[in-house]
């Protein structure tokens, strides 16, 4: 009986690892393609503009979209990153544990908002939650008199009752107005292209 619980439990923890191993080296891939896509420029901060777009994205794919939007908004363009986060196995499984939080350690902590009108903010869905880096972004702005949308890609789904706080957590914030922008990419192994992820964002126009 021993014997057999033995082999339960290491079949248990290749399996774990295996399926570790597999989906970081599609986010590895993912990344290493989208890092090329966002390597066109956004509006220089300098410029002028009304819209800010600020994105945390873990592979790269919400980060295309954060692109897109700033080159369509004539917005300027910001990324949160979360070492915590970072590409590769310990990230993953950070990622996992932490799926519903709403705290993280990020970097920059606030940006100024204070000149623009409309703020985008961005992330994947994890576990059906915006992910932690961007509930912290929040946290830590004043949105007072801005319009907030969310935009967020996800390979599942997202709860409603995530959404809704995130909104009660912006308007507290001082945001005047909420929306929620989404694609869903579809599961890992047959998600829908780049192009075509951009195209359904462009449809909820």
């Amino acid at each position: 009986m021993t014997r057999w619980i033995i082999i339960i439990a290491v079949l248990a923890i290749v399996a774990v690892f295996t399926v570790a191993f597999v989906v970081t080296r599609v986010e590895n891939s993912q990344f290493s393609k989208n890092k090329l896509l966002t390597q066109v420029g956004s509006l220089p901060v300098a410029t002028e503009s009304k819209v800010a777009v600020v994105v945390f994205s873990r592979s790269g794919s919400t980060g295309v979209l954060a692109n897109h939007i700033a080159d369509k908004r004539s917005g300027h363009l910001y990324e949160i990153t979360a070492e915590d986060y970072a590409l590769g196995i310990p990230g993953w499984i950070s990622a996992l544990k932490d799926a519903r939080s709403n705290i993280a350690d990020i970097s920059p902590e606030t940006i100024d908002l204070s000149t623009y009108k409309t703020v985008y903010l961005g992330s994947p869905i994890w576990l059906y939650s915006p992910a932690p880096p961007i509930w912290q972004f929040a946290k830590n702005s004043d949105f007072t008199g801005k319009n907030v949308v969310l935009f967020n890609t996800f390979n599942s789904k997202f709860e409603d009752s995530f959404t809704r706080d995130f909104e009660l957590l912006v308007r507290s914030k001082g945001a005047v107005s909420f929306k929620h922008q989404y694609v869903n990419r579809g599961r890992m192994g047959d998600q829908i292209s780049t192009q075509q992820m951009l195209n359904n964002f462009d449809k909820l126009e």
